[in-house]
């Protein structure tokens, strides 16, 4: 499909999403996730794509949030369906077998958090600002804001933020473990594309069972946890990239992986 509200691209196995309403501060409506669906069914069907990096247009803005302007005109009825499209887009974003990364480079506020708080962990710019401040507004966040971010940074830290409705800085969101790494915002895409190449170099079977033992097994016990890696540890020695990886090691190579899901 054509993308109005997104940019999509895709070199060398590494597929970027760029939010694209930079006179809107790349804010989040309906038009754009539905197109944000759209391209994650593309991403999800290529086996060639090894990760996803999303990023937003221009130098001031991740995502500043939902569109306010078409937010406010909203019934009940009509809050639940949108949110109800941002959850599903955003649902759709976690469960991606790829990894994939949120490339903060600017405000990422309400919809913007939410949709980092999604990918498998963040790079921010120095002069990234992040924040949940839905309640300024006599709402809450409705994106999966609640659910995420205690995860995340624990339960009293989020309470805080979304209580507040406070930004947070690229810094401070480092020091609670809301984002993995800071960068000069001029080095941001350079170091995130340096980390992604990094990943898409490994075996795809292996990054798949990997993500998928994490996501399933941190909201279990420890002894359930365990048992979804070993079934997953299994599963990745039937796969040309288990026998690759290891004959290369015993053959003092580097590995060439194919990431094949199926013969």
């Amino acid at each position: 499909m054509a993308y109005e509200n997104i940019i999509y691209t895709v070199e060398e196995g590494i597929a970027t999403i760029t939010f694209n309403r930079p006179k809107a501060l790349n804010a989040l409506n309906a038009d754009l996730l539905k197109e944000l669906s759209a391209a994650l069914d593309v991403i999800a069907a290529d086996e060639d794509i090894r990760v996803l990096v999303l990023t937003g247009a221009g130098q001031k803005a991740f995502v500043a949030g939902a569109d306010i302007s078409e937010l406010a005109a909203f019934n009940p009825l009509q809050a639940k369906l949108f949110g109800r499209q941002g959850q599903a887009a955003l649902n759709k974003l976690q469960a991606l077998a790829i990894p994939a990364i949120a490339a903060v480079n600017g405000y990422a506020l309400g919809g913007g958090s939410e949709m980092a708080l999604a990918c498998d962990f963040i790079y921010a710019s120095e002069n990234a600002m992040f924040g949940l401040p839905e309640i300024s507004l006599g709402i809450i966040p409705g994106f999966g804001g609640t659910q995420r971010l205690p995860r995340l940074v624990g339960i009293n830290k989020a309470k805080e933020m979304i209580f507040t409705g406070k930004m947070v800085p690229a810094a401070e969101a480092a020091e609670i473990g809301l984002v993995n790494r800071v960068c000069a915002p001029e080095a941001l895409m350079e170091e995130v594309s340096k980390t992604a190449k990094l990943i898409a170099a490994k075996g795809r079977v292996a990054l798949r069972a990997a993500k998928q033992a994490i996501n399933s097994g941190i909201h279990t016990d420890l002894t359930t946890g365990c048992g979804i890696e070993l079934d997953a540890f299994a599963l990745c020695m039937a796969s040309e990239d288990a026998k690759e990886g290891t004959a290369a090691f015993l053959e003092k190579r580097k590995p060439v992986f194919k990431g094949r899901l199926s013969h």
